[in-house]
């Protein structure tokens, strides 16, 4: 996943869903999804602005956590569309053809409170597990919370890069992160400035620097650092630490990723984005040339209906 920026400019981001991509415009999101009969099926969700969302947006710190919740939401209403698709095709599910448009809205509000509570669900797990187990197996190894810190921090990324990759080892997952790198090929590509056709996209990259695993990783980094500057007595001090300084730790971590991709072509200052295109190593694929083609026509019809809403 690429995180979008609320910027002028045009900062595009989007997901690899099953079987196909989302990509996030200025006034739409856009899936498109390879059905087995080799046609591509579109889910087109204008998008609603919140006045004072939006205002939250702008603000350093704060625009992170809204950014990612907002993310979370609308992911998870576009991974349930492709799953649908994927269902309906292996003769699990049926699609009502005469759906109201109030059961339709309910679908879309469950999804998007589903989708929030997935991430926060799995930020407090990720987040209280590993200093749980550095304290009772190392918690007199150190005298200095900073090792303690440090330790956790590197818990964490064990933690992360082990789940990771055994996830990667099932087919189904192996063709999600084959179409995540199809996503990121073709946003390097636009912001190149070459002409999407499949032999131009696949001649880039599958890492990208506003990736959503770069993000992750960078949420261990600023944690341990953050945490270091607040001592605890107890254990449970410790942990009610962690909860608390959570929204800290995820804005500063997202206003790091934004500095680190906009140092991107300054040499030297650009390897601070490597830990975070390093576990891209696990979760991107190469994709082949029909999931690239998928992702050209997410992006394209993406930005011909952005293109629309701005007539």
């Amino acid at each position: 996943m690429v995180l979008s920026e609320n910027c002028p400019n045009a900062v595009y981001g989007g997901q690899a869903v099953i079987e196909g991509v989302m990509f996030a415009g200025q006034h739409v999101h856009v899936t498109a999804v390879r059905r087995k009969d080799n046609s591509i099926q579109f889910l087109e969700v204008p998008k609603k602005e919140i006045d004072w969302v939006q205002t939250l947006k702008k603000i350093p710190l704060i625009r992170g956590i809204v950014g990612i919740i907002e993310a979370s939401a609308k992911g998870a209403q576009h991974l349930n569309f492709s799953a649908e698709v994927f269902a309906e095709e292996e003769g699990e599910v049926k699609e009502e053809k005469n759906e109201t448009v109030t059961g339709r809205i309910s679908m879309i509000l469950g999804v998007a409170f589903v989708g929030i509570l997935s991430f926060l669900f799995g930020k407090f797990v990720f987040t209280l597990i590993p200093p749980t187990i550095e304290q009772f197996l190392f918690g007199k190894l150190f005298v200095n919370q900073i090792g303690h810190n440090l330790l956790e921090g590197l818990i964490k990324i064990i933690f992360l890069v082990a789940y990771i990759y055994f996830i990667s080892l099932t087919p189904m997952i192996k063709r999600l992160f084959q179409y995540h790198g199809a996503e990121h090929k073709v946003i390097s590509a636009y912001e190149a400035g070459k002409e999407l056709t499949v032999a131009n996209v696949q001649q880039f990259n599958t890492l990208h620097y506003r990736c959503g695993s770069s993000f992750i990783v960078f949420t261990v980094i600023i944690g341990v650092i953050i945490y270091s500057l607040f001592p605890y007595e107890t254990f449970l001090q410790r942990i009610v630490q962690r909860i608390v300084l959570l929204p800290l730790v995820i804005g500063v971590s997202y206003e790091a990723l934004r500095f680190t991709n906009s140092l991107r072509e300054v040499p030297v200052l650009r390897y601070l984005g490597y830990p975070g295109l390093w576990l891209q190593l696990l979760t991107t694929k190469e994709p082949n040339d029909e999931q690239v083609e998928v992702s050209i026509a997410s992006f394209n019809r993406m930005r011909e209906l952005d293109r629309q809403f701005k007539g």
